[in-house]
């Protein structure tokens, strides 16, 4: 199956590039449809530019909290010399939303023609 999932500049070009290899997503009613071996084509919401990717491992977590123990911080797209805080996560979903649907590690790797 295929999912089609919007993404900002700075974490389409990591993905792009290969440096990022987790996308967070909360764990809501259409993310919850992903499963392993499928693919996510993510547009980049500046130019429209698409990639595709493979879905390797999905991981659930309670909270974004849980997650960022799991992953270091390249893998789910940060720079080396940022601080990472789960809390960057709320401006995105609700710490409501969080506690409702807990939260995804979705692993990818770009696809491979």
């Amino acid at each position: 199956m295929e999912h089609k999932m919007r993404l900002h500049n700075d974490p389409f070009i990591k993905i792009k590039n290969g440096t990022k290899t987790v996308e967070l997503r909360l764990n809501d009613e259409k993310r919850s449809l992903v499963k392993i071996g499928d693919t996510i084509e993510f547009t980049n919401r500046s130019n429209e530019e698409t990639i595709i990717v493979d879905v390797i491992d999905i991981k659930k977590y309670n909270s974004f909290e849980e997650l960022y123990s799991h992953f270091n911080k390249i893998e789910m797209g940060y720079n080396e010399e940022d601080i990472i805080d789960p809390k960057d996560m709320e401006k995105y979903y609700t710490k409501e939303e969080q506690d409702k649907y807990g939260v995804l590690g979705i692993v990818i790797k770009i696809k491979e023609d």
